[in-house]
């Protein structure tokens, strides 16, 4: 792999353009705009307070900038530098801000989620929408742009409403069976919407566009339930991740339970292959070395190199005991991602923090196991093929296929943690975020 030089950044804001031409990054209160290829800039944009949120217009030529202390917006053209839009939500104040599909209208959610505002670029209408509820992920648009649903919080019942974006008309408002509302995702074909109830009751409703309810799941009672879902990219699997460790899937014709995906802490499956990262310290032996060169290799010495080994099975997997006594106990499914072609699901199951689970869904089994040293921090997809990229907070990067895996060190002057990635639109390059630089990876 190769590695660009290292840019600043603040508050994990760098984005790669949907059309995968440029790179925006964020730095207190400047947004600059490179080239993806050479990293040269093209455009510095400076705003008025510090960024809280960069996001990308679906056709790539605005760029909204959010800066939430003062509940302002301001966006910004590529092909009309000169040209900017200031949005100031006033004494309402503003909690999150977001694109439509269309690139042409901005959301505000003001505090205390007392409404969303929609503001048009193309007309400066402005369009309010009530009683938004704040909660896990009240708001997703369908895949095809056309429609948004709305988790909303009125005279303590849970409801949904779905929109037309086009027009921002109400097509259907219906209630949900549910107690505390947690979250609404369309499937990617856009024909079924699924919503799910709060942690403490276990239940998951799928409702057709037209507000229908074509099911209800429930796996069991009287215990913490869903904590993450996962459409696949087919829309025909729903995965469903819980508090007690295991990951459902429902098929999209009955909406029954196909299989579960349990996580052990004894892995005994012969088909399975468990990698775990090995760390070797290199050796000091450089006192024969001049001065100079060993200045220029210090950091090398000191970067622990790592590689994977095949474990012989059974294997025992790490696990950290959650605290009874704290609020959001560290166990479950948290994290879950289906690859592009929707031939495998890979999980993270929160008491097993340094380990990955790849499934085949397929064969619907265990396909591999990835045993970090430390715990993982983040995991994604390649969008264009069956690779899987993961980071652990060190100076390294991870790659998985059905070939194998590999663990790359990034040769970085100083200390540089990978704490997030996130692949680039055509697979060919990674961005590798740390707590205030990134680095690009070919």
């Amino acid at each position: 792999m190769n590695f660009s030089e290292v840019f600043k950044h603040s508050n994990q804001l760098c984005r790669v353009s949907p059309d995968g031409k440029y790179l925006a990054t964020c730095v207190q209160y400047r947004l600059v705009v490179r080239d993806v290829n050479t990293l040269q800039i093209l455009h510095l944009y400076t705003c008025l307070d510090q960024i809280s949120q960069m996001e990308w217009s679906s056709d790539s030529l605005f760029i909204l900038c959010a800066m939430y202390k003062r509940g302002l917006v301001q966006v910004w053209s590529l092909e009309q530098p000169d040209w900017h839009c200031k949005i100031d939500e006033g004494s309402a104040g503003l909690v999150c801000s977001r694109w439509s599909p269309d690139g042409r209208h901005i959301l505000n959610t003001t505090e205390f989620h007392l409404r969303v505002t929609v503001w048009s670029l193309c007309t400066k209408s402005v369009s309010y929408i009530k009683y938004p509820k704040a909660c896990q992920k009240g708001v997703d648009f369908s895949r095809d742009g056309r429609y948004m649903a709305l988790a909303e919080r009125r005279d303590c019942k849970d409801y949904v409403s779905v929109f037309v974006c086009d027009d921002w008309q109400l097509l259907r408002h219906f209630e949900t069976e549910t107690q505390d509302l947690a979250g609404v995702e369309w499937s990617p074909n856009g024909c079924v919407l699924a919503a799910w109830d709060t942690c403490l009751e276990y239940k998951l409703l799928l409702y057709s566009l037209d507000g229908r309810l074509l099911s209800t799941y429930s796996a069991y009672e009287w215990s913490l339930g869903i904590k993450s879902i996962a459409w696949s990219p087919s829309s025909q699997f729903l995965a469903v991740g819980s508090y007690d460790e295991k990951v459902r899937i429902l098929n999209h014709i009955t909406w029954k339970k196909i299989t579960e995906f349990e996580h052990p802490a004894s892995i005994s499956n012969s088909k399975a292959v468990v990698y775990k990262e090995v760390e070797k310290r290199p050796v000091l032996g450089n006192e024969d070395l001049p001065i100079q060169q060993q200045l220029t290799m210090g950091n090398a010495l000191f970067s622990t190199q790592s590689k994977y080994e095949i474990c012989q099975l059974p294997v025992q997997v790490p696990v950290v005991k959650p605290d009874p006594d704290r609020a959001n106990p560290k166990i479950g499914v948290s994290s879950m991602a289906f690859s592009p072609d929707s031939r495998y699901l890979a999980t993270k199951n929160d008491n097993m923090p340094n380990s990955v689970w790849v499934w085949d869904m397929q064969r619907l089994r265990l396909l591999a196991v990835l045993e970090q040293v430390a715990a993982v921090r983040s995991f994604q997809w390649d969008p264009r093929r069956p690779r899987l990229a993961l980071c652990t907070g060190n100076g390294k990067v991870y790659l998985w296929s059905p070939a194998g895996c590999v663990s790359v060190q990034v040769p970085v002057e100083g200390s540089f943690q990978v704490l997030s990635v996130s692949w680039h639109c055509s697979g060919d390059s990674l961005i590798l975020l740390g707590k205030s630089s990134c680095v690009c990876a070919t």
